[in-house]
């Protein structure tokens, strides 16, 4: 039988006299003449920002018909966009190289310069074409097989990650179901993974390589650094991460001792890390999903708003709506038209798409669009408004050359809408729009207010820390293909405090089964913007004339407050980014002050919680034991599908007392059983 890998290389074999066109590019994509004067230099930059519009926008259109409509059709229509793009960027790219002499780029004005200087930066279009297609076909392979994986709890029933998985994570406290859930998820998406990621991470290199970095980890970080301020980025935010580290410790203790009241002891060690399948979600990046577990004092009124919001009928437009108005309310843009009109607010039936949530920018400065399988939680309202925040980006940049048009660093395109959902979770908040009744504040509903946020906000910053960690390593080499899943879980555990809850090999690929793996996306811009919002907040705070503690603040209707988002948002990347930052709040350094003030009276309550707890997992390599009976008595077990479940525990049985390649391919046969493995 042909591998995965043997398959990639027939597609690319056949692709070949397709995508061989790509470097055909029209002639009025391609640069003119120009001389080696600074006259022709800027005219040069002003034609390719034109012509950059206009391929950028045929490369986007072909991205996005294929995220919302998975078929092999738009899939190769997609990677020959992919390629035409790096055709144009290879072109011009090295007409700028050739023909324009450092005296030249020198006369430039620096924003010019700077200008150029990312034109000449080629990235994948610096791969022979034969290798940027492969490239391009891998990624395409990796995102096909993580946007559709199924899981199969009977033979015919099929579940995707969203919504029915992600639902069971954030509702079901069955520590069988949320097993199964959890077990049949990775395996189905992470392991046909696996065989497409040290090519594609090799190929990746030799781009980043090319353009003179190290490796691929050091060509993301370098978006980051800055000649007088970190110029030594991995420590400076290990910094920043030593920083709160103790509050999350004692977050995780809490956690775990509550945890340990629901499950007992068999399967919580209160000196180990806590088995990943119980936080509520997926990958335990966030743990708000259990706060009902968690609440402090009950007898308040519940800040989760989800049932409110059922309860008065809201939709997708609804929740958009709400988070539209928010911005309207500090002086910023409205979405557009063509935004309502185009965007994918909901999961639509019939055909297969990308769900994971997500804003585009079509860079002809009027076409803007949301990508997300939207459900009522409040939860989903969260990343309602995260996403509106990239679009409000967006809007105001369009105007910028098309090098500038993206956020000063990474991490502040993250944190714009976030900034706004720390007012918008406000219980003052929520009562203005209706969803809560009362607005009483007192130390008890503060207390349960603060440990929700805490679980969203300070359980994710070692997940958001960790995950490029680990790319870095094996970008690097320092994580080599055979160490790929022994890494992963010795940084979930060192960082997060959590441990698989089943036998995990390098058979296996987790990392894989994070959206963000196969898709390609830096991920330390997350850590960086749940550092940064929290400073911003602060900021408009401020001009908001805000008084008293922080985490009361709502910043709603506050034109002063927009004015120094409009800042930040204008500037695009136009400037480094410690001078948009300081500019903006009058400071040039990110620091985690205003997080921890945010987080203060929780933090004194949590210690309180746990003066008899020990904080940290000092019993570092320790697992829960499978349960006795799994998977056969979880809820979805009938006597119908008894012998596919018997086949599939045996198989499984085979496999995890004798791994090899046979027992490997009997568990992962998708045929007739409820089997989580699945060929690509």
């Amino acid at each position: 039988m042909a591998t995965g890998m043997d398959r990639l290389l027939w597609s690319v074999l056949l692709l070949l006299p397709v995508c061989g066109l790509c470097e055909a590019l029209p002639e009025s994509w391609l640069p003119g003449v120009y001389q080696n004067t600074m006259d022709d230099a800027l005219k040069f930059l002003d034609d390719y920002n034109g012509t950059a519009e206009e391929v950028i926008f045929m490369s986007i259109s072909a991205r996005w018909n294929y995220n919302t409509n998975i078929t092999d059709h738009n899939s190769e229509l997609q990677v020959n966009a992919s390629l035409e793009e790096q055709a144009f960027s290879s072109a011009w790219g090295l007409k700028a190289k050739q023909l324009f002499t450092p005296a030249v780029l020198l006369t430039l004005p620096n924003e010019d310069k700077v200008l150029m200087e990312k034109i000449m930066i080629l990235g994948v279009a610096n791969l022979p074409l034969a290798e940027r297609e492969e490239y391009n076909i891998i990624l395409s392979t990796m995102s096909k097989i993580y946007s559709t994986t199924k899981v199969h709890p009977e033979p015919n029933i099929s579940w995707s990650l969203d919504p029915e998985l992600t639902n069971i994570m954030a509702t079901s406290r069955s520590y069988k179901r949320l097993l199964y859930v959890w077990e049949a998820w990775h395996n189905a998406a992470g392991v046909p993974i696996r065989e497409y990621y040290p090519k594609f991470v090799e190929l990746s290199n030799k781009a980043s390589q090319a353009d003179g970095f190290a490796d691929t980890g050091a060509d993301w970080r370098s978006g980051y650094e800055y000649k007088g301020l970190y110029e030594t980025f991995e420590q400076d935010i290990e910094k920043l991460y030593m920083t709160i580290e103790p509050l999350y410790k004692n977050l995780h203790a809490f956690v775990r001792r509550q945890l340990y009241n629901q499950y007992g002891p068999k399967y919580i060690n209160l000196k180990g890390p806590i088995p990943a399948h119980l936080m509520g979600n997926m990958w335990g990046q966030t743990w708000n999903n259990i706060y009902g577990m968690m609440i402090p004092f009950p007898d308040k009124p519940n800040i989760d708003v989800t049932e409110e919001m059922e309860r008065q009928g809201y939709n997708a437009t609804h929740m958009f709506g709400v988070a539209e108005e928010f911005f309207t309310s500090l002086n910023l843009d409205e979405m557009p038209k063509e935004f309502w009109k185009e965007s994918m607010l909901v999961k639509p039936e019939g055909r297969e798409v990308v769900c994971h949530a997500s804003a585009w920018d079509f860079y002809n400065r009027k076409d803007f669009r949301i990508k997300q399988c939207t459900t009522v939680t409040m939860d989903e309202l969260f990343t309602v408004i995260h996403e509106m925040g990239h679009i409000q980006y967006y809007l105001q940049y369009k105007d910028l050359p098309v090098g500038f048009r993206r956020g000063a660093n990474p991490g502040f395109h993250e944190a714009i809408g976030d900034v706004l959902f720390l007012s918008v979770s406000t219980p003052k908040h929520l009562h203005t729009i209706g969803l809560l009744n009362t607005t009483t504040s007192d130390t008890e509903t503060d207390t349960n207010y603060l440990l929700k946020m805490a679980l969203e906000k300070i359980a994710f910053l070692p997940f958001g820390y960790l995950i490029d960690q680990w790319r870095w390593g094996v970008f690097s080499g320092n994580t080599p293909p055979e160490r790929y899943n022994a890494d992963w879980w010795h940084l979930r555990t060192k960082y997060q405090g959590i441990c698989p809850p089943t036998k995990r090999t390098e058979e296996h690929f987790d990392a894989g089964a994070k959206f963000h793996i196969p898709g390609n996306t830096p991920y330390i811009r997350y850590f960086i913007s749940f550092i940064l919002q929290f400073q911003l907040h602060k900021a408009l705070c401020v001009k908001a004339g805000h008084t008293g503690p922080l985490h009361t603040c709502d910043i709603y209707r506050s034109a002063e407050a927009g004015a120094v988002l409009k800042t930040i948002l204008q500037a695009g990347s136009s400037k480094p980014w410690p001078e948009v930052l300081q500019a903006a709040i009058g400071t040039n350094r990110l620091d985690a002050n205003a997080l921890m003030e945010y987080f203060d009276p929780i933090t004194k309550w949590l210690e309180e919680q746990n003066v008899n707890e020990t904080l940290g997992w000092p019993d570092f390599n320790w697992v829960p034991p499978i349960p006795e009976g799994y998977p056969e008595d979880i809820e979805e077990y009938n006597r119908t599908a008894e012998v596919v479940w018997k086949a599939y525990t045996e198989a499984s049985w085979k496999y995890n007392t004798d791994i090899n390649e046979a027992n490997k391919q009997e568990m992962v046969r998708p045929s007739d059983r409820p089997s989580p493995l699945k060929s690509p």
